[in-house]
């Protein structure tokens, strides 16, 4: 079978680095054709100066990009209140695209990015980090199951103490700060499991000692007519890279996950708490090992290439990415939640 030739438009945002060497390593899906660089945007970035990732490959203009022959797909990496803008030009070529997050801070514009994808029938993928962990793609089968019985109680963190001053300022960029930026991981898994909440109540603060305008000291609460879900990112808490965390009851069992992913050589775990058996565990305490996981988007990119190819639908699909974005605005203090903005 044919590889996919895609493009990558952004060295800029977050994850850009990592994209790129996720695409790099799978050359038997992927022909990357080449990066657009976009370090003379003017949006608010923390990433872009180490350009190691891309060695090997060309640089070209957008436009050269978009006219490649034969260009199938495009990964957006671009600055977070630059992907939707970006995206939409991806759009009107008629290219498939894993956009990354977040979905940008105009709830419109997202919903027509999306509705536009829909209605062309072209492949879409958000780049919520958590939907190719084997640990939260294990969680949304058991709940789909009913192994944990209905679910009462929803805890997350995405907490972490890196990047130093430069990022509590890059933070500062977004009125809605760690929320924004980070929160949305959350909001993507609570979301696939509870569905649409109730209620959206954010408190977004600043850690001790910053300026109030740095939001990176937050909570957002979730409410569902018997559940809450809470959800926390502090960019100040040490050690909290490897502490993050996600705690799921309901009345038949629950689940820990700590760390919520991890790539250095030792396996992914996972405890599961069951009142009752089933047909595939007992009743009891089990440790679930997902083995070792050598790299955090390799799982998206493949499902990417699935998706180009018909060989799976979209295992998001519009309804879904539209509600975290609603939800996202609201947690993070842009919008309240189900009024029009």
């Amino acid at each position: 079978m044919s590889k996919i030739k895609i493009g990558q438009i952004g060295v800029c945002h977050e994850h850009a680095a990592g994209k790129m060497r996720s695409l790099r390593l799978r050359p038997d899906l992927f022909e990357i054709v080449g990066v657009v660089d976009d370090r003379s945007s003017s949006s608010a970035k923390f990433a872009g100066s180490d350009l190691r990732p891309y060695e090997g490959l060309r640089f070209m203009s957008e436009e050269e990009l978009f006219q490649t022959p034969g260009l199938q797909a495009v990964s957006v990496e671009v600055p977070n209140l630059d992907l939707v803008p970006t995206s939409w030009r991806c759009l009107q070529h008629g290219l498939a695209i894993h956009m990354d997050k977040p979905g940008g801070d105009d709830l419109a514009a997202f919903e027509r990015l999306r509705r536009g994808y829909a209605e062309k029938k072209l492949p879409f993928q958000m780049g919520y980090m958590f939907r190719a962990n084997p640990a939260i793609q294990w969680l949304q089968k058991a709940v789909r199951q009913g192994w944990l019985g209905e679910i009462f109680e929803f805890q997350a963190s995405m907490s972490h103490n890196y990047g130093g001053e430069e990022y509590q300022d890059y933070l500062g960029c977004f009125q809605g700060g760690i929320m924004f930026n980070l929160g949305c991981h959350l909001i993507d898994v609570v979301v696939s499991l509870m569905g649409r909440p109730t209620q959206v109540t954010p408190f977004l603060k600043s850690a001790p000692g910053d300026p109030e305008r740095i939001v990176n000291n937050s909570l957002a609460i979730l409410e569902y007519p018997h559940a809450t879900a809470t959800l926390r990112a502090c960019s100040r808490e040490v050690g909290g890279l490897g502490r993050r965390r996600l705690k799921v009851c309901g009345l038949k069992g629950s689940i820990d996950l700590c760390p919520l992913e991890r790539f250095d050589g030792k396996a992914l775990t996972m405890e599961l708490h069951l009142r009752d058996g089933n047909e595939e565990y007992e009743a009891g305490t089990h440790t679930l090992d997902f083995g070792v996981i050598r790299d955090r988007y390799e799982g998206q990119m493949v499902e990417l290439a699935q998706m180009i190819r018909g060989e799976i639908p979209e295992p998001y699909d519009y309804n879904h990415d539209v509600i975290v974005q609603e939800v996202l605005l609201a947690a993070s203090g842009y919008t309240t939640y189900g009024k029009s903005e």
